[in-house]
């Protein structure tokens, strides 16, 4: 049975082949995850339909269409012989470091072509698939200066995700506002609730369900920030679709949670913790990834004290969440410490204007500093 590289959406046509979890010649039993592939959107695993001896028709980190042929599996139990199709080309391979003692020894232990006519054929920063010197060891002298950097080809995911920070960039003006919110009463609303919230839900109460809430109140309020622009139209969406921005291993994803203004803080929750599965066991879907209406980003679980977020176009909003931090603040004409958070919205200037982006945070503040009323609101 041949292993084919499917249809995973109708903007991708081509796939990287990412890892073979299994070897050529392995058995291999139905359901068994075999190869784990990569497109501009999503990393997914190909499962084996059948149970018998997997060959391997193309290598690890070989670009090909959708619908091409990667692999076999004999269900009579008789590997076949591995090829690589002519129309694919695989990466080329870094060559290994080599320290100056062993480069000298190199030299002194076989005859090599000489330096002039190496460096005439290998000019300084072209890698060279066959090296140009052997010793007996058989280990390759490196091309000078080689072993001081490793070139290899983006991945589809990050050729995406340059892509998309390029455009918005350049297709938006984007500006960046900042503000700064006291924790205090959410951490003790998590505190107090959070040991029974778990056993009722079987989730960890975070922050990122209060910002959420948070977030779609204002967003109700100050809709601009909410819609987007089509061509000479501005398109307001009566809907609250948030993206919530995770890093995977293999870059940044944005899930969209759906309707997010008719769940619940647990179901928040849960949503996203089975994004962070998905995205761990490459089950992540592309439907999971299109629309939304504004993003949420915290890079504070990384330790970040303050950032600009980038726009996720087509949307025209972007919160970033950071660390939690005890600072003095005045408070009553005192100096007090308090646990703070900066906060960071950065929007399209061409539809919400400075005031409006300005009010949109300041909004999410007031509703993170008295949670109590966003609760008695949602």
């Amino acid at each position: 049975m041949e292993i084919k590289i499917p249809e995973v959406g109708e903007s991708i046509f081509e796939a990287l082949v990412a890892k073979w979890h299994r070897k050529d010649g392995d058995n291999v039993e139905k359901d068994e995850p075999i190869c784990e592939i990569e497109t501009d959107k999503i990393t997914m695993e190909l499962n084996a339909e059948v149970d018998g001896v997997l060959s391997v028709r193309v290598p690890e980190g070989t670009t090909v269409r959708i619908g091409a042929v990667i692999g076999d599996i004999d269900e009579q139990g008789t590997p076949k012989v591995a090829t690589v199709p002519s129309t694919v080309t695989p990466p080329a391979r870094p060559l290994p470091h080599i320290s100056p003692t062993e480069r000298k020894a190199a030299r002194g232990e076989k005859e090599v072509i000489a330096e002039e006519k190496q460096d005439t054929l290998f000019p300084q920063g072209i890698r060279s698939e066959e090296p140009a010197v052997y010793a007996t060891s058989t280990v390759p002298t490196p091309i000078a200066g080689e072993e001081r950097i490793t070139r290899q080809p983006m991945t589809p995911i990050r050729r995406r995700i340059a892509e998309r920070l390029l455009a918005a960039r350049q297709l938006t003006a984007m500006l960046t506002t900042f503000n700064e919110a006291e924790m205090s009463r959410v951490m003790e609303l998590r505190k107090k609730h959070g040991a029974d919230f778990t056993r009722r839900h079987g989730v960890k109460l975070g922050f990122m369900p209060f910002f959420v809430r948070a977030c779609i109140e204002a967003l109700k309020e100050f809709p601009a920030v909410n819609a987007r622009i089509d061509g000479d139209d501005i398109v307001y969406q009566h809907f609250h679709d948030i993206g919530i921005a995770v890093s995977g291993e293999k870059g940044l994803v944005v899930p969209v949670l759906r309707n997010a203004d008719r769940l619940h803080f647990a179901e928040i929750e849960k949503s996203i913790e089975g994004f962070v599965e998905r995205i761990k066991s490459n089950k992540l879907a592309i439907s999971d990834l299109e629309g939304g209406t504004f993003t949420i980003t915290n890079g504070g679980i990384f330790g970040s004290l303050l950032s600009t977020p980038i726009l996720n176009p087509p949307q025209s909003g972007v919160l970033g969440m950071h660390a939690v931090q005890e600072r003095p603040v005045a408070r009553g004409g005192k100096v007090v410490i308090r646990p703070m958070m900066y906060l960071a919205l950065s929007y399209d200037h061409r539809i919400i204007d400075g005031r409006e982006a300005v009010q949109f945070l300041k909004k999410v503040k007031e509703y993170i500093e008295e949670p109590e009323e966003m609760l008695l609101e949602g």
